[in-house]
């Protein structure tokens, strides 16, 4: 990579975030700052190639696209690194709760009691060869059937029940993930569902509290994620997302992919208006080398782009339908990635959701320039949030190990523990 000079951002304390999409691949190297934040000081992206709705189908070219991604990124941040936290948007990601109790015997419930409970082996070991678990996320405790505990340790009871949010994905999708990544000469210190990543980054902690989806709108797939009480409860995905709108364009037009894209950022709309008619747009078609141009209207531009958003976010309401999720945690939908920047699509998607609809903002993080800060790059800003929150948990876990009863480091947790 950049110069072997330099030392592993990891040890420097250095986030390395990479978003693996259909349409670009993306790296932020991030420094954490004393407030629990967060500063980017290295950014690379390059057009993804090798990569057809969220999954790799060409290993060399996908290769060649990270290494030059991350080696941009590396220049930029004077850093070299080697751990990654890594995004993962194919793989048919497949969402289910587990409930189940654990015994404690009635005396006060510690780290080690937690990490028996949270410890995920049973699970490993009942899970099919063609699958592979993503994430083992707490959502919930109850002590001795009663609901809503947050945090059990230091209270008392004989049972311990957790609630768990299991993902798991397409286990030859993640092998082939890891596989490339190696050769890179990178490792995988993380992969996050990239549903999870976005909606980490692009709700607020109020909606992210009282319930909220978000729907993350990509190249070659949407992501649904939602949460509530804080904590993401359901993943999903769709295999469309902004590349089919620009393929049912260069189709319908007989025009060039390239001038199809331009079209549909510059051009495209969701929403007719009565003016479409009136305006004409010129449209070079394929092969003739611009020596020849139909003329539309804008109408038909607009009649091709919306039927294809309309499915996408019909089969999202089916998937928030299949989820089983109560129905008033889920009112409030927020939007993300870069087709969500389409004109009229938050107001297609209120319609057809019947459901209070926002776009999403990315959470902000201080050296990111406001074309790297916006809906498209949602899952790489969320990827550095999900690092940032690993590192709090085990910060935080540390601290509360070395509470022992009476002494010099009992007072020393005692401190620790009033102040986090």
């Amino acid at each position: 990579m950049y110069d072997v000079k330099h030392r592993d951002g990891a040890r420097n304390g250095l986030i390395a975030a990479l978003d693996i999409g259909t349409t670009k691949i993306a790296c932020f190297i991030a420094r954490p700052d004393e407030n629990g934040s967060a500063e980017v000081i290295g950014i690379g992206h390059q057009i993804s190639k090798g990569v057809r709705n969220g999954n790799i189908v060409d290993m060399d070219a996908v290769e060649a696209a990270i290494t030059a991604t991350v080696e941009d990124a590396e220049e930029l941040a004077q850093q070299n690194v080697q751990h990654l936290v890594l995004s993962i948007s194919g793989g048919d990601p497949q969402s289910r709760l587990i409930s189940f109790d654990v015994s404690i015997a009635g005396h006060e419930i510690g780290d080690n009691d937690l990490r028996r409970a949270l410890d995920p082996t049973w699970l490993y070991a009942r899970q099919s060869d063609d699958r592979r678990i993503l994430h083992t996320l707490p959502i919930g405790y109850s002590i001795n059937g009663c609901p809503g505990v947050r945090d059990p340790r230091r209270m008392f009871g004989e049972k311990l029940g957790v609630k768990m949010h299991v993902v798991t994905a397409d286990a030859s999708a993640m092998r082939n993930l890891d596989s490339c990544i190696s050769r890179c000469h990178l490792t995988v210190e993380s992969l996050v569902a990239a549903p999870y990543a976005s909606g980490l980054s692009s709700l607020v902690d109020d909606e992210k509290e009282m319930g909220a989806i978000c729907i993350d709108m990509g190249g070659g797939t949407t992501g649904i994620s939602m949460f509530v009480d804080g904590e993401v409860i359901h993943t999903d995905c769709i295999p469309l997302g902004g590349t089919h709108v620009t393929s049912d364009i260069a189709r319908g037009l007989s025009t060039p992919i390239v001038h199809a894209e331009r079209m549909k950022n510059l051009l495209g709309s969701v929403i007719p208006s009565p003016k479409d008619d009136e305006e004409f747009i010129k449209i070079p078609l394929v092969g003739e080398e611009d020596r020849d141009e139909n003329e539309i209207p804008r109408s038909i531009l607009v009649g091709i782009i919306r039927p294809r958003l309309e499915e996408i976010f019909e089969m999202a309401r089916a998937k928030i339908e299949d989820s089983g999720v109560e129905t008033d945690i889920s009112r409030r939908v927020i939007l993300t990635g870069g087709a969500s920047q389409l004109n009229g699509v938050r107001q297609l998607a209120a319609e057809t959701l019947n459901k209070h609809v926002r776009l999403g903002q990315p959470a902000h993080f201080k050296g990111l320039a406001e074309s790297t800060n916006g809906p498209a790059y949602a899952t790489s800003a969320g990827l550095i949030q999900f690092a940032l929150n690993e590192r709090a948990e085990r910060a935080v876990t540390s601290f509360r190990s070395m509470e022992v009863s009476g002494g010099r480091f009992g007072r020393i947790g005692q401190w620790l523990r009033e102040r986090i």
